[in-house]
């Protein structure tokens, strides 16, 4: 007689997977195969569960889901209790922060797991349930400093942040299409200057100017001074938002931040926001950028600009 009596809540529960994702593993890679009711309704076994947890450990380590769904349990035990020859205990591994929204956890593991459908599916079931602003500032804005520390912790590789930048590009660009500004709404270059490789940051902010209403020319990354400057004056520019992650001691960033301020119109504003701008800071107070704090600052500050110069806060 089966003893799959579990519904998935409890499974969701006790392993720490989102019912979407339970959902998507069970359908998509067919990693368990619970028993239905006769009202069509998922009961699992104690196995199931046991599996569902260790498919979780195991892609947390960076192992794709794709490649171990279907292992037998015993394999699955065997990789969940393998340690990295080079630490001698295996380090807790990040997660969501407690009482965040579900979709973070779920899109963290996505990530991990290298699975595109699954990260897309959760920003989208997030933008819906959320909001776009709250899909911003809830999810994408702690997602995208999570995997920042990751990479420099060494515990994901250039290529999951490299993947996850390609998915987020390509759902915030359609996301913010009904947003658009149009022709006579303010516009915002968004870039990061040359050295700065690391994308995610100025997605974000390109992302949360669209929602306010700004027309958004985003130039990519790594970019001279000279390009940034030259392509402000081209769309007549109210302001140029840089976004600055890794790393935080380059020499040569002085000098471009300093050249752009002096190729760009006084009228124009310089936003400087991401995890290393406050090791630049000297350079931002000479030049007269403002120093982003987080992404509701940039709003905050993006709406102060939208108002005629006398409405404005001093």
């Amino acid at each position: 007689m089966s003893d799959a009596h579990h519904a998935i809540k409890v499974v969701s529960r006790r392993t720490g997977l989102s019912l979407h994702v339970i959902r998507v593993w069970e359908k998509r890679y067919q990693a368990v195969a619970p028993d239905r009711t006769g009202t069509n309704r998922r009961l699992y076994s104690e196995e199931q569960i046991e599996r569902l947890s260790l498919l979780r450990q195991i892609t947390q380590m960076g192992h794709s889901i794709g490649h171990v769904a279907q292992l037998p349990t015993q394999k699955l035990r065997r990789l969940a209790n393998e340690v990295p020859a080079t630490n001698g205990a295996r380090a807790p591994l990040k997660t969501a922060e407690p009482g965040a929204p579900k979709h973070l956890e779920t899109c963290l593991l996505a990530v991990r797991s290298l699975d595109a459908r699954l990260l897309d599916d959760t920003l989208r079931e997030a933008s819906t349930e959320l909001g776009s602003q709250g899909l911003l500032q809830r999810v994408i804005a702690p997602l995208v400093q999570t995997i920042g520390e990751l990479w420099r912790e060494g515990t994901i590789t250039a290529a999951h942040e490299h993947f996850a930048s390609a998915i987020i590009r390509v759902f915030l660009g359609h996301a913010s299409k009904p947003f658009a500004g149009t022709q006579d709404s303010p516009v915002i270059v968004i870039t990061t200057p040359a050295g700065q490789i690391h994308e995610l940051g100025a997605l974000l902010a390109g992302a949360a100017a669209a929602n306010l209403g700004w027309h958004v020319t985003y130039l990519g990354v790594s970019l001279p001074a000279a390009e940034i400057a030259g392509a402000a004056r081209q769309n007549r520019a109210k302001a140029v938002a840089l976004s600055l992650v890794y790393p935080e001691d380059d020499p040569r960033l002085e000098g471009e931040l300093t050249r752009l301020r002096e190729a760009l119109p006084p009228e124009i504003t310089l936003l400087v926001g991401g995890r290393a701008a406050p090791a630049y800071r000297p350079v931002l107070e000479r030049i007269g950028a403002i120093e982003m704090k987080d992404l509701n600052h940039l709003c905050s500050v993006l709406d102060q600009l939208r108002k005629p110069a006398t409405q404005r806060k001093r």
